[in-house]
């Protein structure tokens, strides 16, 4: 699957889902980030944030679907997976992605805030990381960006 939306016309790449996903979160109230698992081209797992919602401050989209995905898969262990999510994950998030083998890790906007891949505490740079995925960011990132620039703006207004 390409990252960047490639795919036959007609069909869902898994960024498309993610950002459908962070859509479906804006519209519950909940900050729009979305997340997708794929292994050989399949979705196994797609979700939004939800801790609100959950009541549950760990309710972040990528670890609900790596959980989703890991079920899916009846293993803890994420091998060979790819994870599409539509900001770069937080240091929370980028520690579940490397406990769970995750094998690429694809982001759009950038969150130098509370990143915790390439801002923060870049957790895969850290000795102490076990396994580090590759990591390519900036897909969309203008859409992804939007969206959370939008969310936020109508909550303060």
């Amino acid at each position: 699957m390409n990252p960047a939306g490639g795919a036959p016309p007609g069909t869902l790449t898994a960024l498309d889902r993610a950002f459908a996903a962070a859509r479906a979160a804006a519209a519950i109230g909940e900050v729009p980030v979305g997340a997708v698992v794929v292994r050989d081209g399949k979705v196994l797992a797609i979700a939004h944030n939800q801790p609100r919602r959950l009541h549950d401050p760990t309710a972040h989209a990528e670890i609900l679907a790596i959980r989703a995905a890991c079920a899916a898969l009846g293993s803890e262990r994420l091998t060979g997976c790819d994870l599409y999510v539509t900001l770069e994950p937080c240091p929370m998030c980028a520690g579940a992605i490397s406990f769970a083998r995750i094998r690429r890790l694809y982001y759009g906007a950038a969150d130098p805030k509370g990143g915790g891949v390439e801002h923060g505490p870049r957790v895969f740079d850290q000795p102490t990381c076990h396994h580090a995925p590759e990591v390519y960011g900036g897909f969309r990132e203008r859409e992804a960006a939007a969206l959370l620039r939008d969310f936020f703006a109508q909550r303060r207004g």
